[in-house]
């Protein structure tokens, strides 16, 4: 449903099914960002973003974590991690939309 809405709004989504495909597509796809979901099969989101943000070719990519799980301190850990913004489910859109176009426009920015 979240990929629909952000086709809709003009974005380009590419879907990986569990957090393996999801670190290979990253290195393959180059996207612009990444919105990870911290449950994932294979390889938690945790774990994905630890393997992404190690690696050289993967390392600056901005990451907006998804996650169900409110538990206090995961935001400040996973901005430590390297993550870009943390946004709770169920997804408040506009929200959403506003940290992934302040994340776009500081990349364009920044080129």
């Amino acid at each position: 449903m979240l990929s629909r809405r952000l086709r809709r709004r003009g974005f380009d989504v590419v879907l990986a099914t569990n957090g393996s495909e999801g670190v290979a597509m990253a290195r393959t796809e180059t996207p612009d960002l990444i919105l990870m979901d911290l449950n994932m099969p294979d390889l938690d989101g945790w774990e994905a973003t630890r393997l992404l943000k190690e690696s050289p070719d993967t390392q600056h990519l901005p990451i907006v974590v998804l996650t169900a799980h409110e538990i206090p301190g995961n935001r400040e850990r996973l901005i430590e991690a390297g993550c870009a913004e943390y946004h709770t489910k169920p997804v408040e859109m506009p929200r959403l939309l506003v940290q992934i176009e302040s994340i776009l426009k500081s990349i364009r920015r920044d080129s």
